[in-house]
């Protein structure tokens, strides 16, 4: 009895290309303002007997709920497909087939190329998903590449191919 757990030569298995998140550096300013809420709540100690240090909780609270959020949200690129799974309590799974990427954009705004970090904007055919942006990752350049080949390889494997069409309302 032949294995059915095998891949057929037709549905070659999956294998993750690259996986990541958004870098915390996105967040800056917000954790900029809850450190200046944070420095607050201490420069108050003495005015209100100790009472504003209770106020540490909410700038401590807001930070850890940001990066808990961004840390949830991972970016997972496949030979087949681009999965983008979100939420803490309630999770959230997006799936892209790679052959329907149409376009695919590198940007490295001079801040995030400082930090080694860039953006990649996804174009796609998918209805419920036709924008994905991945923002500030690194090794953005390298991730390109591994999007651009994972594309052209399934496109090849699925025999698709994009169809770019004027609308003639455009040509007069």
């Amino acid at each position: 009895m032949p294995d059915e757990a095998a891949p057929s030569p037709a549905h070659p298995a999956e294998s993750v290309l690259w996986k990541g998140h958004t870098s915390q550096w996105v967040h800056f300013w917000y954790y900029f303002f809850c450190v200046l809420l944070a420095a607050a709540a201490l420069g108050g100690i003495p005015f209100t007997g100790g009472l504003s240090a209770i106020g540490l909780v909410i700038p401590a609270g807001m930070w850890i709920v940001r990066w808990w959020t961004n840390r949830a949200t991972v970016y997972e690129l496949t030979t087949q497909r681009l999965r983008i799974t979100r939420g803490i309590l309630n999770r959230r799974l997006d799936e892209i087939e790679l052959y329907r990427v149409k376009d695919y954009v590198m940007e490295q705004p001079l801040l995030l190329r400082l930090l080694g970090l860039g953006n990649v904007t996804i174009l796609t055919s998918d209805v419920s998903t036709p924008t994905v942006a991945i923002r500030a990752i690194a090794g953005v350049e390298a991730m390109r590449e591994k999007l651009r080949a994972a594309v052209q390889s399934e496109r090849d494997r699925k025999r698709v191919r994009e169809l770019d069409v004027d609308d003639p309302a455009d040509l007069h």
